[in-house]
């Protein structure tokens, strides 16, 4: 199957588990509550992904969180600091990002995604920011990837490549999966 048959069959899977009104982000919480004060970046919601913003509001009472920016095709991203009812404008793609603020350096990401295996493979959206992203953080600094899902994008047999970069924990409204 390739990258892009995949995705469409993943897209379907998460619409359909999608709820903006379930409390989904109670596991993520449990995980990052082990790393206080750690910085992090999540991101902003966008479509049917599903919602982190529950857990990195508890997350800035501890540190400092930051969402990504694309500054350019082709570049990694970086991570400008945002805080619970900061202002926000849209964004590459449409998501919203804070207005102003300082750019941080996470440890910790947070990555949506479109599937994921068990072994700790991702699927995104196709531009490669991510990898391209983690692979700098992992270059200059240990750096732990959480893919956040639901648990109806896991996919047994993901189309995955060499540059793709590995998610340390997935977790999901279910639970909790170390590859």
């Amino acid at each position: 199957m390739d990258k892009s048959t995949a995705r469409t069959a993943a897209f379907a899977r998460r619409k359909a588990a999608h709820d903006p009104d379930i409390a989904a982000a109670g596991y993520l919480s449990e995980v990052l509550a082990g790393y206080r004060g750690v910085p992090l970046a999540g991101y902003m919601p966008m479509r049917t992904e599903i919602d982190p913003t529950p857990a990195m509001q508890e997350a800035a009472a501890y540190g400092p969180v930051g969402v990504p920016i694309i500054i350019g095709a082709g570049q990694p991203l970086m991570f400008r600091s945002w805080e619970p009812d900061c202002a926000l404008i849209g964004g590459e793609f449409g998501a919203m990002i804070p207005e102003a603020g300082a750019w941080i350096t996470p440890q910790i990401v947070i990555v949506p995604l479109v599937a994921f295996d068990r072994k700790g493979g991702r699927l995104g959206y196709g531009g490669g920011f991510y990898d391209r992203t983690l692979e700098k953080l992992r270059a200059a600094q240990p750096t732990l990837a959480i893919g956040f899902a639901y648990a109806a994008q896991e996919d047994k047999n993901l189309p995955l490549e060499t540059t793709d970069q590995p998610l340390d924990l997935i977790v999901t409204e279910q639970g909790v999966i170390t590859p």
